[in-house]
């Protein structure tokens, strides 16, 4: 055995945040958000912590872990990273029901919990060693700064609801910012007003309009409008393969020196993979791609590449894990790609798990994607991570570099528990804008 410290105690604390009414393909996000914290203590006195989207499947498959992780040393954890990989496969292969109101288990959470196992682990390995986080993959840290873009939404108005969204507060003294997140923005100039401020507020070089809401030629004048108010800025959209192809293609064949990338603007149809139409797509426009949708795991990344399908994998270090995600930029690099990263509504241990991630990835990198913005000010760290002149700065510290505020924690935790449905369903907030209301992956939110 190695002489490292052993974990003698896991925490696995699901945590709830507030959310606006950002819309997207799947509808209306709820006034609500949910996420775990996985919590590791080791008799050095050091605390890991990683966070991951919040399912019944991911706490069942975590706690599961619980008795095969105390008491372990973590100098051995990729092995029992591997080990929780290989025993949930083993165990669940077959979908079944888990919990009562919980969706079955499904490959992506398992993969979301086996990210976060790890995360936790690096975490502590870092501070042991006195070591970023960044240091412990791939290359070790190649920058100090990662630049991150400016995450746009469209915003329903949230007073058709009876839902808890918060109202925002346009006080003297306060940033436009936080009024502005909580108010409706269905325009083109709704939506550059909500990029001046966040842009004001964070520094942001390049903004991202998230699609699949609104009729395609509608979206692409947004875009316009962005990319003439911020003509130096790289400007992306993405409408989640709502497009068809030949919709994609006509909407952006001219928008060369607008549009810097696309974001998965078609996918699957006619019996043809969302790989084979993102081919098809680059071809007829010479766009660049970006996706997370039809590169998920090593053998569709091999079918994407031997395509020439997509430029800009969007590794998510919450599916692919830290060191997974690393492991596609160090591909990238080789390969003459470049490394983004998705994100999804999340606290500020995922901030600082992207900074990390960025830090450690060689050769350029796009500006990453991150929700941030949207909870700022929901802390659960006491010190978290700040986006300053469109970058994120690592502090210094060893491990992630964050400190839970555990008072924090306990009222999130107590907000989770308060909630009736606890799993991500956008379709509740969205049915009512539209009776009935129903998700269609070829058919924008309000196109209906």
């Amino acid at each position: 055995m190695s002489d490292t410290p052993k974990i003698v105690e896991m925490q696995v604390i699901p945590v709830a945040g507030y959310d606006s009414m950002l819309l997207n393909i799947a509808g209306a996000h709820h006034c609500y958000f949910t996420r775990i914290l996985l919590v590791l203590k080791d008799n050095a006195g050091h605390t890991g912590v990683g966070e991951a989207p919040a399912t019944g499947v991911v706490l069942k498959i975590l706690n599961d872990a619980v008795p095969h992780i105390v008491g372990q040393e973590i100098g051995i954890m990729n092995q029992l990273v591997s080990d929780l990989h290989k025993r949930d496969l083993d165990e669940n292969r077959q979908p079944k029901p888990v919990l009562p109101g919980f969706r079955p288990w499904d490959l992506e959470r398992h993969h979301n919990a086996v990210a976060v196992l790890e995360t936790a682990l690096l975490d502590l390995m870092g501070q042991f060693l006195n070591q970023p986080v960044a240091q412990l993959l791939g290359p070790g840290k190649q920058r100090d700064e990662v630049p991150v873009l400016g995450y746009l939404f469209y915003i329903a108005d949230r007073q058709k609801t009876d839902l808890d969204y918060l109202p925002g507060n346009a006080q003297a003294g306060q940033h436009p910012w936080y009024h502005l997140r909580h108010q409706e923005v269905m325009s083109h100039d709704k939506v550059v007003q909500l990029a001046e401020a966040a842009q004001d507020k964070y520094g942001f070089k390049d903004f991202k309009l998230k699609g699949g809401v609104q009729a395609g030629e509608v979206e692409i004048e947004t875009v316009r409008a962005l990319k003439k108010r911020f003509p130096q800025a790289r400007i992306t959209v993405d409408p989640n393969a709502s497009w068809s192809l030949d919709q994609a293609i006509s909407l952006c064949k001219d928008m060369h020196g607008i549009l810097s990338y696309v974001e998965d603007p078609c996918g699957a149809e006619q019996g043809f993979s969302g790989r084979e139409t993102l081919a098809e797509f680059k071809r007829a426009t010479g766009l660049p791609v970006a996706t997370n949708m039809i590169a998920n795991d090593w053998r569709q990344m091999s079918h994407a590449l031997q395509l020439n399908a997509i430029d800009i994998p969007l590794a998510d270090p919450h599916y692919w894990s830290m060191r997974g995600a690393n492991t596609i930029g160090t591909l990238c690099n080789a390969w003459g790609l470049t490394l983004g990263c998705h994100s999804n509504n999340h606290f500020d241990v995922s901030l600082a798990m992207l900074a990390h991630l960025g830090a450690a990835a060689p050769g350029e990198i796009t500006p990453f994607d991150t929700h941030w913005i949207w909870q700022e000010g929901q802390h659960l760290t006491k010190n978290p991570l700040q986006i300053k002149e469109g970058k994120l700065a690592l502090n210094g510290l060893p491990g992630l570099g964050v400190e839970l505020d555990m008072d924090a924690v306990g009222i999130a935790h107590q907000r989770y528990n308060n909630l009736r449905q606890k799993d991500r369903d956008d379709a509740v907030a969205m049915q009512y804008l539209i009776r009935g209301w129903a998700f269609d992956g070829k058919r924008a939110t309000l196109v209906r």
